[in-house]
């Protein structure tokens, strides 16, 4: 049997992830958002082909979101240009994926798009 609250999230994160990509199949080969999930942990990245052979798909994550079973909540982090992981302090975390959504979405901080 399917967890229900693992479909539900992933249903948000992929009607999200659609929202963001271009509607254009050609655009989409220069230029397109994916995302990984595995129940627990979701990464946002953007795929863009190598500079060198553009054969090859690059993968620049720029969201982590993580949800912590024991308090119940999610944690946003953006990636610095370190490449590590940082929380998002303006608005670590909410009980509610789709609040950490809208954060993202916002970006009023330029963290994840720029």
């Amino acid at each position: 049997m399917k967890n229900t609250t693992i479909d539900i999230n992933e249903s948000t994160i992929k009607e999200y992830v659609e929202s963001l990509r271009p509607e254009n199949p050609e655009i989409r080969e220069q230029v397109d958002i994916g995302y990984s999930y595995d129940g627990k942990v979701v990464i946002l990245f953007e795929i863009r082909p190598d500079w060198q052979d553009a054969k090859k798909k690059q993968q620049f994550d720029f969201a982590k979101i993580r949800y912590y079973k024991s308090r119940k909540e999610w944690n946003l982090y953006w990636m610095r240009a370190s490449g590590n992981w940082e929380i998002y302090e303006p608005f670590p975390n909410s009980t509610y994926l789709d609040k950490i959504i809208e954060i993202i979405k916002e970006d009023k901080h330029a963290c994840f798009f720029g």
